[in-house]
Formats: C-alpha cells, structure tokens, sequence
C-alpha cells in the first residue's frame, strides 16, 4: 500500500480541544475559549436539525453528537460547513460499508503485510498505522481491495486512541522502494480519506528512509494532497527508533 504521513514533534501535544477551565464545564473552540459545554451541544442539535433523516442513526451516524462536535470543530463551529462535510462523511461511511469492514473481509491483502497498526502506542500516545512501501504492487491487487484495507487499519488505530488522545501517527518504511511500488493514485486516496472522512485525525506521517526515485513521485502527489503535505517528515531509521518509541515498543522491522 503506497500510504503516507508526518511532522516533527517532539513532545506529546495538547488535545485540540481549548480546556480553560479544570471545572465540570469545558470549553470548547478551535480559535478561542469562547464555547462552553452548553453553546457546543446547542450548535451540536442545529447541525442534528440540518442532517438528512434520511442518514442512518447510531454510532458515526447522524445523531451521533460527537461525531458531530468533532465536525463543528473541524469547521470553527460554523453549522452550515459542519453539516455538509458531515453529511458528505455519513454517506461515504453507508456506501463504502465501513461498519461491514472485518480482519476476515481484508486478509488477502492484509497478508502481504504491506500495511498494519501497530500494538503500541508512540512516546505521544498515538497509535501508529505502519505501511511497507516495497510490499506494496499496483495491480496484483484490485484497488478497492487496497482501499478496504486502508480504511480498516484507520478504523483499527483510531479504535485505539486513549481518550485523551486525538490523531494517530502513520509511519511509511521507504526502504527497498522502487517505482514498481509508485502509486499516487492510492496516495491521493489516503490523503483525500482523512481530510474528508477523518478530519484531523492524521498528526504525523513518517516518510522513512526515502530513496532518490521517492523524490520526484512525492513532488507529483504533494500538490494533490495540499495542506497535508505540512504533516509530512522525512526521517531515518534511526530518527524513529530515537524520537517515537522506547527499547519495548519500538515496531520489529525498525529493530537492527
């Protein structure tokens, strides 16, 4: 799977969410704290007034009031642009049949062992989404089948965020890649997924150990991925050994 992800950070960060007060009642805003818990769950039931009836109910459905804050927030609370992204994302979730992903429905091309998450947590606290550049063949594999598997892992890390955690870390090992594993059109699709379906979920992507041939494959897909090319860190082996995990977490193909 040619996936993507990274930037530099170095100590765990805040939640996005602003806390200004250690009282029962947060607030909550992306530019300010000016949104305490009662003003974010009104605009919550606005953006519930504006979806579909239509949409199915549920977890990640259209009464699901985190979900929904977390799309306010994505849109500085604007319940207009919340509920268009919103709606565009429960649709997505219903067609592409996201809760009908299994390890069983993905395991053909989960065995090639291309793409994984992790057991462990980073030193942020972030689960971490690994994906194995040179194992990855366009072709050898439909790209709906790629994309399942794509979408489950993101499923799978984000299962395993700590509450207080918010974005996973994606890790792309580039060593052995070479242009038979080139693939922008999946890396568009990556990076399309989470800025439309998973917003603000991607801190951090790794681009290991890049090789010569890398270069002009990332300049052709950085223009197609905008803003999340800032997320992007190229690094070595030894840069991820060092800053992300401890001697016990550390993933086994990153060990000497």
């Amino acid at each position: 799977m040619a996936l993507r992800f990274c930037n530099p950070l170095r100590l765990p960060r805040a939640p996005s969410i602003c806390s200004c007060k250690s009282s029962r009642s947060r607030t909550f805003s992306v530019r300010s704290c000016i949104l305490d818990d009662n003003e974010s769950h009104k605009l919550v039931l606005k953006v519930k007034e504006k979806l579909d009836d239509s949409l199915p109910v549920g977890k990640n459905g259209r009464d699901d009031e985190d979900m929904i804050l977390w799309f306010l927030r994505d849109r500085k609370f604007s319940v207009e642009d919340a509920a268009a992204k919103l709606t565009k994302a429960i649709k997505w979730r219903q067609e592409f049949g996201v809760s009908e992903l299994t390890e069983d429905s993905v395991k053909t091309v989960a065995e090639t062992g291309k793409s994984y998450v992790h057991d462990f947590l980073d030193v942020n606290k972030r689960p971490v989404l690994i994906v194995v550049g040179s194992k990855h063949f366009p072709g050898v594999h439909k790209p709906s089948e790629d994309e399942k598997l794509c979408v489950f892992l993101i499923e799978k890390a984000l299962s395993k965020l700590p509450h207080w955690r918010e974005e996973i870390l994606g890790i792309v090992d580039l060593r052995g890649f070479g242009t038979k594993n080139a693939d922008i059109n999946f890396l568009t699709f990556l990076f399309d997924v989470f800025y439309y379906y998973y917003p603000k979920r991607l801190g951090e992507v790794l681009f290991v150990e890049a090789p010569f041939v890398f270069k002009p494959i990332w300049q052709l897909a950085k223009p197609l991925i905008k803003s999340y090319a800032s997320l992007v860190r190229f690094c070595s082996v030894e840069t991820v050994r060092k800053e992300y995990f401890d001697e016990d977490t550390l993933p086994a193909n990153f060990r000497d």
